[in-house]
């Protein structure tokens, strides 16, 4: 029996999708033969391929100006690619720190180019809030400004693109598909598709491609994007079944109203949950209330000797991986587009419970 999962990442899948996948793990269509048996350079995965890319572009309204690429690995290794490829004239590049996501990429980047922290809210670690476009530092020969809208780990979010007269590049991978979105404002957006696209070990770029084809052509042609974009994503053996998978979550998307309807349920979600929290004064969120995550929500009990024995009963409950990120501890509840506002009020109803015989 299926139970709540409230996991950051892989993360919760439509039930519809898998058993959808379910049907067609062992023959796709009448193929005789399973998609992941199947070659990328097939007419039939071909096809798989097309649509999966022609319903996102239609889900985000990508303008034809961008091109999207369905690239292997995770969003941790564009860390590297992003600088290699766009500042390999200037060797500078302007980063702000929201959080653990955000410091990770700024680590790698440093390692490769010079990376300036242009504004930053790490308080000593704590990442309560995010820092306001406004007081963003950026540097005039910078070659791109990078940051993270939303930081799975703290649960903060710079909910509105900042508008700047230079490229602007976001890891989307925990905010992505969870509501409208103008892609137009960024010249790339990158994310892994273990939250709200489908299961690890697959990423999304999607590229301005006057930006790319801005990328550095003394790079091993399998680490440039324009070469990854000129091979249709094919360069090598790209992660065939989560590009297939994606395609069936992309498709559940549309069918169930597109990214305005999962706007309004994500508000909804998120909104239900941290109002218990706010409303308690045996749970708390401590990030600032207009750098709230819709994805991802810490909360703190305010004893945390009780953290085991909730996270043992509310296991026992159907209510999986609550626990907090081992950096920041307390809990975690990763509430992206399939999971129904039911499994939030199954939360709420056990954290009642919960204070009630422990408050």
């Amino acid at each position: 029996m299926r139970k709540w999962n409230f996991c950051a990442g892989p993360a919760v899948i439509s039930e519809e999708v898998l058993k959808e996948v379910q049907n067609e793990l062992v023959e796709w269509g009448d193929s005789g033969m399973s998609i992941m048996e199947m070659s990328h350079r097939s007419s039939i995965y071909d096809q798989v391929a097309i649509e999966a890319k022609s319903d996102l572009v239609d889900i985000l309204s990508i303008p034809d100006t961008h091109d999207v690429l369905f690239l292997q690995g995770g969003a941790t290794q564009q860390f590297a690619t992003i600088p290699m490829n766009f500042a390999s004239d200037s060797k500078k590049a302007d980063y702000v720190l929201s959080g653990t996501w955000s410091k990770k990429s700024i680590a790698e980047a440093s390692k490769l180019i010079n990376v300036k922290t242009i504004a930053s809210s790490e308080n000593n670690g704590s990442y309560t809030k995010a820092p306001h476009p406004d007081s963003w530092n950026i540097s005039p020969d910078s070659s791109y400004v990078h940051y993270c809208p939303n930081e799975t780990i703290q649960g903060v979010s710079i909910h509105k693109a900042p508008i700047i007269d230079k490229p602007l590049i976001a890891d989307m991978s925990s905010v992505i598909l969870s509501e409208p979105l103008d892609v137009s404002d960024f010249s790339m957006i990158y994310a892994g598709a273990q939250k709200n696209i489908g299961p690890a070990g697959l990423t999304l770029a999607i590229i301005e491609k006057s930006f790319m084809e801005q990328d550095n052509n003394s790079l091993p042609n399998i680490l440039r994007y324009s070469q990854h974009a000129a091979s249709g994503s094919m360069l090598n053996t790209p992660p065939t079944f989560a590009w297939y998978m994606a395609g069936k979550v992309f498709k559940w998307i549309k069918k169930s109203g597109g990214l305005n309807y999962f706007r309004e349920q994500n508000h909804l979600k998120a909104k239900t949950l941290y109002n218990y929290i706010d409303s308690s004064d045996f749970y708390s969120n401590p990030v600032s209330e207009e750098n709230r995550s819709i994805m991802n929500i810490p909360f703190i009990l305010s004893d945390s000797e009780l953290d085991k024995l909730f996270l043992v009963e509310s296991e026992a409950c159907g209510l999986l991986n609550l626990k907090g990120h081992r950096s920041v501890g307390g809990m975690r509840a990763s509430i992206y587009n399939a999971m129904p506002i039911e499994g939030i009020h199954a939360l709420i109803d056990f954290m009642k419970d919960f204070e009630q015989r422990n408050g």
